[in-house]
């Protein structure tokens, strides 16, 4: 416990009001199935020799990083014959990865494929050596085949700034050959602050923000422009109102 916090890092009595995102019970409230239903099966084709490596940004408690692997392994991973009978062509590897040690604890202890998906306590916006460089050598790779990142572009940005937010877009797309990104709308930002607010505290970043109303619009531009990506899909709205993007390097 510090400053009020309980181990799940949520202010005051309010279980929504929370600084990064690290919502207790989130997929109860944001069901795995409706992004996972959203997801194409005809843009996977990124590693044709090796296996699939991944890595799931903001993984809370794993629940969606597992329906990944179930996802890729019944529909994405390749296989090929021989002799008749069918064999795995290609493994995919998972790694998810969140800074809440509380939630990275209940996704180890609830992981069913220990052999295929990781967990790690980790923020992604920490400098130096990390675990992902070491994850990434473990397997002979510089960067991973696909990086999702699930509604966490809102915490980065309300907590580090537009600049922040550029350096974590630069950041994923140096690490990457596609990206997979569910940016939250305005809105999201208005109810994030409010929650804050009312336990007490607030966002010290917001009120310099400079990317407001075109926040999705501006992340694409940022991907597009800067990182040398381009956008090869975007889905329906969610039930929840956002999108899932898909980028792909040129």
């Amino acid at each position: 416990m510090e400053g009020g916090r309980n181990s799940l890092n949520f202010i005051g009595c309010d279980p929504g009001a929370v600084r990064h995102g690290n919502f207790i019970n989130y997929y109860k409230f944001n069901s795995v199935d409706n992004r996972l239903k959203l997801l194409p099966e005809d843009i996977w084709t990124i590693n044709n020799h090796g296996d699939l490596i991944c890595l799931d940004i903001g993984c809370n408690s794993g629940d969606l990083t597992q329906e990944l692997y179930k996802c890729f392994v019944k529909n994405c991973i390749r296989t090929k014959c021989n002799n008749g009978k069918e064999e795995i062509k290609q493994e995919c590897y998972l790694l998810g990865i969140d800074l809440d040690p509380t939630l990275v604890s209940r996704a180890v202890e609830n992981n069913q494929y220990p052999n295929n998906v990781s967990y790690y306590c980790e923020n992604y916006m920490s400098e130096g050596k990390n675990f992902i460089s070491t994850y990434l050598t473990s397997y002979r790779r510089d960067i991973f085949d696909i990086i999702f990142c699930f509604s966490v572009t809102m915490w980065i940005h309300i907590n580090h700034g537009d600049e922040g937010l550029r350096h974590f877009l630069k950041k994923m797309s140096k690490q990457t050959k596609m990206l997979v990104i569910e940016p939250q709308p305005w809105k999201c930002y208005r109810t994030a602050v409010r929650r804050l607010k009312r336990s007490g505290e607030d966002f010290c970043q917001f009120p310099d923000l400079k990317i407001r109303n075109n926040v999705t619009v501006e992340i694409e531009n940022i991907l597009c422009n800067e990182c040398n990506f381009i956008k090869i899909k975007e889905t329906e709205n969610t039930e929840w109102g956002r999108k899932l993007q898909f980028f792909k390097r040129q």
